[in-house]
Order: C-alpha cells, then sequence, then structure tokens
C-alpha cells in the first residue's frame, strides 16, 4: 500500500505522528468502451467550447457556474486556503461508540504511526477500546474538509470519513405514517424465520456472483478465440497542430448532428456558449453527462443496478464454462 496523506493526531498537548492509507479497494473487471463496427476504443476528450482546442490538465482550473456568472478557481486560490494547508488531525471530542450511526459513514482508511516511537500511537489506541469511545476528529483532504470517525480496528487506528449532517435525507413516506395494526400471531411467526436464518456475519462466505461470472464469460471468449490484437484497438495518435480542434470527438459529433436535425439545419448554441461572452470563462462540462447512444448503454455491462451478493457454496450445476456463440461475421 502507498501512504495518500501524512499528518499528526492532535488531542490536548498529545501529537500521534500518522500515515494515511485507503483501507478498501475496487474488485470489478474494468472494462473500456469500443466501436462494435472495428473494436476501435472509444475516447472522450477535454475540449473548450470557445477555441474548439482539446486542453491538458496542466491548463484546466475549476469553476463555479451560478445560472449568469462563471467564477473560475485556480489551484493556487485552493492552496491559499487555511484549510487545505492543514496536517493535522484534530480530534473535537470523544463520543460513546454506539452513538455514530452507521449511515453517516463514508471513505475509510488505516492509519500507520510515523516516527521512531509507536507509544503515542499504541496509547491512543488503548485508550479508545477500554473506553468504548469513538474520536471525532476534522481534518483536510484533497481539497475538502473532512468530519471523520476515529475508532479502533484490531490493532490498528482506523478513520472513517463522515457524511455532515446536511447530507444525510429525512426519510418521510406517507404510508408510514398511518397506523398499521400487526398480530401477536404474525410477530411471532416473522421473529420465527429470522430465528431460522440467524447465524455470525462471516464476510469471507460471501462472494461477488456477478463479477465472477462476468470474468467466466471473459475467459470462454478467450477459449474461443473470440478477441482482438488489443494493438489493434488503438488508432494513430492525432497530431497535434496550432488549430487544436481538428480532432474528432464522438459524442460532440453525434450531438452537433442531432442538434442540427432538430433546427433544420443550423445548430442550436449550447446554454453555456449562450449566457458566456468570449471575454468570460466558460463553465467546464464533463463528457460523463453527455448522453450516451444506445449501443453504448447496451454495453456497458459493468454499471447498473450493482452486483448480487451471494453465499461462496452456492456454484453453477455444470462446472464447464458456457462458451458464448461467436458474433456472425
Amino acid at each position: 500500500m502507498r501512504s495518500i496523506w501524512k499528518g499528526a493526531i492532535t488531542f490536548g498537548l498529545v501529537n500521534v505522528p500518522v500515515k494515511l492509507y485507503s483501507a478498501t479497494e475496487d474488485h470489478d473487471v474494468s472494462l473500456h468502451q469500443v466501436h462494435d463496427a472495428d473494436g476501435g476504443r472509444i475516447r472522450y476528450q477535454r475540449k473548450c467550447e470557445i477555441c474548439g482546442k482539446v486542453v491538458d490538465y496542466e491548463h484546466i482550473d475549476k469553476a463555479y457556474d451560478d445560472g449568469d456568472r462563471t467564477v473560475v478557481i485556480t489551484g493556487d486560490d485552493l492552496k491559499s486556503l487555511p484549510e487545505e494547508r492543514s496536517r493535522e488531525i484534530d480530534v473535537l471530542e470523544f463520543v460513546p461508540s454506539d452513538q455514530v450511526d452507521p449511515i453517516m459513514l463514508d471513505r475509510s482508511y488505516f492509519l500507520e504511526p510515523d516516527g521512531t516511537s509507536p507509544k503515542a500511537y499504541v496509547l491512543l489506541r488503548r485508550t479508545l477500546e477500554e473506553t468504548d469511545r469513538t474520536a471525532i476528529v476534522h481534518f483536510s483532504l484533497r481539497q475538502k474538509t473532512r468530519l471523520a470517525a476515529l475508532r479502533v480496528r484490531g490493532d490498528v487506528l482506523m478513520l472513517q470519513t463522515l457524511l455532515w449532517d446536511d447530507e444525510v435525507r429525512e426519510a418521510r413516506f406517507p404510508a408510514l405514517e398511518k397506523q398499521t395494526r400487526v398480530s401477536d400471531k404474525e410477530l411471532d411467526m416473522s421473529s420465527s424465520l429470522v430465528d431460522s436464518l440467524s447465524d455470525d456475519f462471516e464476510p469471507a462466505d460471501f462472494s461477488d456472483d456477478y463479477q465472477e461470472q462476468l470474468r467466466q464469460l471473459i475467459d470462454a471468449k478467450l477459449e474461443e478465440g473470440e478477441s482482438l490484437d488489443t494493438d489493434a484497438t488503438f488508432g494513430e495518435k492525432p497530431e497535434d497542430d496550432d488549430e487544436g480542434g481538428e480532432v474528432i470527438d464522438l459524442m460532440e459529433a453525434l450531438r452537433r448532428s442531432v442538434e442540427k436535425n432538430r433546427s433544420g439545419g443550423h445548430p442550436k448554441p449550447t446554454k453555456k456558449a449562450a449566457s458566456t461572452s468570449a471575454t468570460k470563462p466558460a463553465a467546464k462540462k464533463s463528457p460523463a453527462k453527455k448522453e450516451p447512444s444506445k449501443q453504448e448503454s447496451s454495453r456497458s455491462t459493468s454499471g447498473g443496478s450493482g452486483s448480487a451478493a451471494r453465499k461462496k457454496p452456492a456454484s453453477s450445476a455444470s462446472g464447464k464454462k458456457a462458451a458464448p456463440k461467436k458474433k456472425a461475421g
């Protein structure tokens, strides 16, 4: 693992130097988009809507758009904020562990002692264990101020970032406001069902069936020869020129074509282009928000409704991988 942040936990006069590591990782099979006709890779470009040039990351700033005006926030602006420069995890209070509502938990991080002696680290860990308390802390990470719960997991201190209070929605459902009568017999039967399924939770007993089936599908296609030479899926890299706008952006071309047809031959200006003059910085749009084509939607097998989780012992009736049918040439 590689540390992503370095600082110190501070409470009172105690200072505990630590390094921060991501505690979780994504196990999903990584997929990318290709053209169904020739297997060529589909790529998105960061293109300026005023000059039409493809822009490198080093020349991209952030901006806030309030509808009529756009405020550009540079990297130097963000670095000038006091919270961004802070390298301390400040303990605000120690609370009973059962008072931290799980709905507020967000990302998880491990903390490693950083220094010649881990004594202060071990002291804090032992104190949290013996008092059954969780420390509510405040720190900054990746240009964001965070609230987090500092707790113990095994022999390690860990941080779990918390959602802010106004980020948790309030659930109000009219159906639940009605008086509903549940009989003792119904409650007893329901309790019996719970008892019949009661067990200790062992995370290793469960597996992601969807990802396993996806890997089996990929392996079957490889065995059947239904694959392309990876190098053949890359096109020639376009040469840089002074104009910078000659590179074809597939999604942009489709969008302009649709607008041209709707307007009878003349493409409509986008809201940003219409409301922002050439002298004002334009708010940047994320290519990911553009409407996908039918082909992309049908081939986006990685996203969607989420992966099914089932207990590991369940397996397919046949031990063989079913080879998918070849596409008709």
